[in-house]
């Protein structure tokens, strides 16, 4: 799938992975607006990495290009 096909599924809070990355990436997640400290924080990419846990992800033109993103059953 594309990132635009994907991109609706994040935001239903499916987890997505790109099949071409095949290393330790186990899946990528949309976290919704929310508050910190009484502050706004804006909707956030997560991704989920073996050994290291979750952090931030921004996808690069390379991802938002590509056309092997699958969802994570």
């Amino acid at each position: 799938m594309t990132f635009e096909k994907i991109l609706p599924h994040l935001k239903q809070g499916e987890k997505v992975i790109r099949s071409g990355w095949g290393g330790a990436e186990l899946y990528v997640i949309l976290e919704k607006e929310s508050t910190h400290q009484a502050e706004k924080m804006n909707p956030y990419f997560l991704i989920n990495v073996t050994g290291e846990g979750y952090t931030m992800f921004t996808p690069t033109v390379c991802d938002i290009l590509a056309e092997d993103w699958e969802i994570v059953q």
